[in-house]
């Protein structure tokens, strides 16, 4: 069987066709096309549209919106009724002629399905409207063309109203502060992008582009993939903070850039994905704010760590000339502990510290069977963890020389609790010691119990009780939740 020439097809078919490209310049146009707007293919060829059909009016608006709208989309449009002057040949008389037409866009994708041309398909129905125009005058009938061409009107007008209130929806997300883009099947080609996103990729062409295309410089960071298992999958994906390395145009270097961002996918009435809907956020002065604060922080923590050295170096040094190595060592320990909230203040940015974790590093030397804790999730602000590190080491210290933690069977328990009063809201703690012996009352005159007092009942407003029942020492203190705890005042009960 012969082949078809599908050239020769292209330039016998008896309604007008032509061919633009993205710039929408002509590429090809068949006889019919030629006979209908007076021009020659020759002087068609190359040009610009509008440059070679000039229209400021209400026609070059909706037609140069259906062309763009079928290279962002990928999909055909269709203009059933358009008014659009047309220059006449200076052998007819030069000038313009009002023509109105009917058109057809169709979109000619390549392999990928990017929309790189556009077929239009145009029919010349003056002739029909000035029949309507006679056909309205008294005792005049309407053939059935013209009655059809006075639907077809009366569906562009209300295509052009429903179109508005598109548009006005269009203007909203093209206007968006936040990022917003659309892409059309698996290869992701952009259907839209908002100002926002076009800001965030330097300003580039995205449209009818598939995004390997269209981002190059993003490959390898994950994002392709991301793309194709939120299409595959049918299963939206989301992240915060994402590292972002993007070339602007004109720039050698990438720039880094943290977003928060969502793929959404997009089916049709019969679940199948069509495309990806995409939001974003651009988070990079967040982060960079929050990395600058984390570098001045590790900064500070270099530098207390180095001034507790040099404190314990001196303290050291002075105890030389003191008869008591205990004295040395106590004050070492305290030292070492305050050195020890502050490491736990470190890891957590210097924003909290987990209570148990406080006590439990106090501890850890005695191993888990021989302590017990038990109470809710507390995270201490600094200021409270550096305080109350102390006293759980006053604490620690004094049952491992002289309570229950001195014998090999002793133990400890600390319990605590939220409890609400008259006062407001109250973190209770209660340290119990067992399977030591009976030992007198603390002396509260030592140095270990007023600096648990000052700390308790001076910088932290609460309360301090110290007493000693068969087992050994019992502890119990209680201190307000505001300005100890991270978000006082939240907890339900």
């Amino acid at each position: 069987m012969e082949a078809i020439d599908f050239e020769r097809l292209f330039e016998v078919l008896p309604s007008p066709h032509m061919v633009l490209d993205r710039e929408l310049r002509y590429v090809t146009a068949n006889a019919a096309y030629e006979a209908a707007v007076m021009r020659r293919r020759d002087d068609l060829v190359g040009g610009r549209l509008f440059d070679l059909f000039p229209n400021e009016g209400e026609g070059r608006r909706r037609l140069e919106a259906s062309l763009i709208k079928v290279f962002e989309t990928g999909e055909s449009d269709t203009i059933a009724f358009i008014p659009y002057e047309i220059p006449k040949p200076v052998a007819e008389g030069g000038g313009f002629e009002k023509r109105y037409w009917t058109a057809i866009h169709t979109p000619l994708k390549d392999a990928g399905g990017s929309t790189h041309y556009i077929l239009q398909n145009t029919v010349d129905v003056t002739d029909f409207v000035a029949l309507q125009e006679a056909a309205s005058l008294p005792f005049r009938t309407q053939s059935g063309s013209i009655e059809l061409l006075q639907r077809a009107r009366e569906a562009e007008t209300a295509y052009q109203a429903s179109l508005a209130e598109s548009a006005d929806f269009r203007r909203l997300f093209q206007e968006a502060p936040g990022m917003i883009a659309v892409l059309s099947g698996p290869q992701h080609v952009f259907t839209f992008a908002n100002d926002a996103y076009r800001r965030l990729v330097g300003e580039r062409d995205l449209i009818g582009l598939p995004i390997r295309e269209a981002l190059p410089d993003i490959e390898g960071q994950g994002f392709y993939e991301l793309l194709d298992g939120v299409f595959k999958l049918r299963q939206a994906h989301s992240a915060e903070g994402q590292k972002l390395m993007l070339r602007h145009p004109g720039e050698t270097a990438p720039r880094e850039t943290f977003i928060d961002f969502s793929y959404h996918p997009i089916q049709d009435r019969d679940g199948r994905v069509t495309g990806i809907f995409v939001q974003a956020a651009d988070r990079t002065d967040h982060f960079k704010a929050v990395n600058r604060q984390r570098l001045m922080v590790d900064e500070l923590n270099h530098r207390v760590k180095n001034t507790l050295a040099t404190v314990q170096s001196i303290a050291r040094q002075s105890f030389k000339s003191v008869a008591s190595e205990a004295a040395r060592a106590s004050f070492e320990s305290r030292i070492k502990a305050l050195s020890k909230a502050h490491d736990a203040l470190s890891a957590g940015h210097w924003e909290a510290v987990d209570l148990s974790q406080l006590i439990g590093q106090e501890l850890a030397a005695f191993g888990s069977d021989r302590i017990e804790m038990a109470g809710p999730e507390v995270d201490l602000v600094p200021r409270a963890a550096i305080a109350l590190a102390i006293v759980f080491h006053e604490l620690s210290s004094n049952a491992a020389h002289h309570g229950s933690l001195a014998r090999d069977a002793g133990s400890v328990t600390i319990r605590w609790s939220r409890e609400t009063g008259r006062v407001g809201e109250r973190l209770v703690l209660e340290w119990r010691e067992a399977g030591g012996s009976a030992v007198a009352e603390p002396d509260r005159r030592g140095f270990g119990t007023r600096l648990m007092e000052r700390i308790v009942e001076g910088e932290l407003g609460g309360d301090l009780q110290l007493a000693v029942d068969a087992q050994g020492l019992v502890c119990r203190l209680d201190v307000p939740t505001e300005g100890v705890e991270m978000g006082a005042g939240q907890h339900g009960h």
